[in-house]
């Protein structure tokens, strides 16, 4: 995986490997949850998706959030809150 792929936006799926060795799972995993987050997909996947794998999804990501995230971070990084209230937290 080279940064020139990640930075030109491209990401081929067959540069998605894990298993591999930590620097490349940490590759694939972003270039992975990059694609699946492209909006095409989701307009093709998220009908599909019954209300317990809409659940299942959120549950995960949420709790990965939580478990790796200060709330501070979270506010700041994934509520993109950059307002004076978020550094108090």
């Amino acid at each position: 995986m080279t940064d020139d792929l990640q930075a030109s936006g491209s990401t081929p799926a067959t540069d998605i490997a894990f298993g591999f060795n930590r620097e490349t799972d940490e590759a694939s995993l972003q270039m992975f949850i990059t694609r699946f987050a492209d909006r095409e997909l989701l307009t093709v996947l998220l009908p599909r998706l019954n209300d317990t794998d809409i659940i299942d999804i959120v549950d995960l990501l949420s709790g990965q959030m939580k478990k790796h995230l200060s709330e501070k971070e979270y506010h700041r990084l994934f509520l993109a809150d950059k307002g004076p209230l978020a550094d108090s937290i």
